[in-house]
C-alpha cells in the first residue's frame, strides 16, 4: 500500500507522519481494495487545522473525508473514524449485492 502525506502551510513533523502512517495502515483490515492513502494537513493562519485522507481502491473507487479542528492529531484520528465508517458501508453494499436472493426455491421453479 502506497502512503503519502502533505502538508499545506504547515511543517509535517516525524511524530504526525508517523501517527497518520500507524492510523491508515489498518484501513485495509475494513475494505480490501485499498491500494493508496494520501494524507494532506493545511495548517491554516486562524489556528485551525484541516485533515483531508484520500483512500484510492481498485476500479477507481476514491473514498474522501475531510476534518477541521484544533489539534492534528485529533484531526487525523477523527478523519480515520469517518472513513471506517465510509469503507464498512461500502463493504456490506458490495456484499449484500453479491448473495441477491431469488425469486423462488428450486422446488417451485421445478413445480411450474
Amino acid at each position: 500500500m502506497l502512503f503519502t502525506i502533505s502538508g499545506k502551510h504547515i511543517d509535517i513533523t516525524e511524530a504526525i507522519r508517523k501517527h497518520a502512517e500507524e492510523k491508515t495502515s489498518k484501513l485495509p483490515k475494513y475494505y480490501n481494495s485499498i491500494n493508496q492513502i494520501e494524507v494532506i494537513i493545511d495548517g491554516s493562519q486562524g489556528g485551525n487545522t484541516s485533515v483531508e485522507i484520500i483512500a484510492r481502491g481498485e476500479h477507481s473507487k476514491v473514498f474522501i473525508v475531510t476534518e477541521t479542528g484544533d489539534d492534528a492529531y485529533k484531526c487525523i484520528d477523527l478523519a480515520v473514524h469517518k472513513l471506517e465508517r465510509q469503507l464498512r458501508r461500502k463493504k456490506g453494499k458490495e456484499r449484500d449485492n453479491k448473495h441477491t436472493a431469488g425469486t423462488g426455491t428450486i422446488e417451485q421453479d421445478l413445480i411450474t
